[in-house]
């Protein structure tokens, strides 16, 4: 299996190092108190949750899962900047820009 095929601790802390950056680098664009805001504070919870569930996985072996869970917790982010809810500051290394 060549290296760039194979999952390996190494690939998935690569993955979680880019989410990790994705989420410190992206800034809100809508209020907290209105309906946006409350979706977005969902939304974060849910890749910070999935960001956690990979590093459980990794620390249990379980590359499999781990390089799922860290894959959603990303989503979650660049899906708040693609429509706007985070702003990933022209990163489009990070993002999928809008």
């Amino acid at each position: 299996m060549s290296e760039l095929t194979s999952l390996t601790v190494e690939r998935v802390e690569h993955y979680l190092d880019i989410t990790r950056r994705a989420r410190q680098k992206a800034t809100r664009t809508v209020d907290e108190s209105t309906e946006e805001g409350q979706k977005l504070t969902v939304m974060l919870r849910m890749a910070d949750d999935y960001a956690a569930d990979a590093r459980h996985f990794l620390e249990t072996g379980d590359l499999v899962r781990a390089f799922g869970a860290i894959n959603y917790a990303h989503a979650w982010i660049d899906a708040g900047v693609k429509i706007g809810w985070l702003d990933g500051h022209g990163d489009d290394v990070l993002f999928t820009l809008p």
